[in-house]
């Protein structure tokens, strides 16, 4: 049995993410797709539909081979902050995030979640490149 704690923010996202696992997991296994949200004026309706939407491709793609949470944080952290914590919560196994490729001044960042996931984990971590 493992858990997986997915982090996506998009519906592509999602989609690139349920590819890497489709061939990984099993009826034993539990899936927690987490979107995250700032809150207050820097998120709106369509920030909230669009997470939904992100978050229920997890369940339709993979919802019929594992066992499949949906989380949808919008408490003011930072995106890191609510999949490491929801991490910790569920004792995940692994968290599966994706990256996508950025040009050549923007990758002395990397990608500001996927770095800070990666400095603040212990936890295994999947990085899924995003096209």
């Amino acid at each position: 049995m493992t858990v997986y704690v997915v982090g996506t923010d998009t519906v592509d996202t999602s989609a690139a993410l349920c590819d890497y696992l489709d061939g990984r997991v099993d009826a034993a296994d539990t899936i927690h797709a987490v979107n995250s949200l700032p809150g207050g004026e820097r998120t709106d309706a369509t920030d909230v539909r669009d997470g939904e939407d992100a978050i229920n491709v997890v369940r339709s793609r993979l919802g019929a081979r594992a066992t499949v949470e949906t989380h949808q944080f919008v408490r003011g952290n930072a995106s890191h902050e609510d999949l490491l914590a929801h991490a910790d919560e569920v004792a995940a196994d692994e968290l599966v995030i994706g990256v996508r490729k950025r040009n050549p001044t923007a990758k002395v960042v990397f990608g500001s979640t996927a770095q800070a996931v990666l400095l603040r984990t212990a936890r295994p971590v999947a990085i899924v490149p995003l096209v």
